[in-house]
């Protein structure tokens, strides 16, 4: 990715390259690296639990906590900054979000729909 491109991406997760800052806040102090993979770590918790639901045979709760979980993805997208949030930000800010609400919403369509299975 040249500077041209990051420099877009900056500006579109409402950072300002321009300050000189480096694209950090103004007065935010700097996440330890640790910390700002917790939201990353709950998301996968939650996605595991999901998918361990999913393995007991229920088919409609399974999905309906994945979509939870990618719904929370997209929150933490939405209200954290991007030194905040790790590995959440892959793309643009409005892209991860597009892609997590369709995803979460598909899901969510999928646990409606599908028959229940287990006693």
């Amino acid at each position: 990715m040249d500077d041209a491109e990051q420099v877009e991406v900056a500006r579109s997760d409402g950072d300002n390259p321009a300050d000189g800052s480096g694209g950090k806040g103004g007065g935010r102090p700097k996440v330890p690296y640790w910390l700002s993979q917790v939201p990353y770590a709950l998301v996968l918790s939650a996605l595991a639990a999901g998918i361990v639901v999913v393995a007991a045979a229920y088919f409609k709760r399974g999905p309906a906590i994945i979509a939870a979980a990618l719904l929370l993805a997209a929150t933490f997208r939405l209200v954290l900054p991007k030194d905040w949030i790790g590995l959440l930000a892959v793309r643009r800010r409005w892209v991860d979000l597009l892609t997590l609400v369709a995803l979460a919403v598909l899901l969510i369509v999928l646990a409606w729909v599908a028959p229940q299975l287990s006693a």
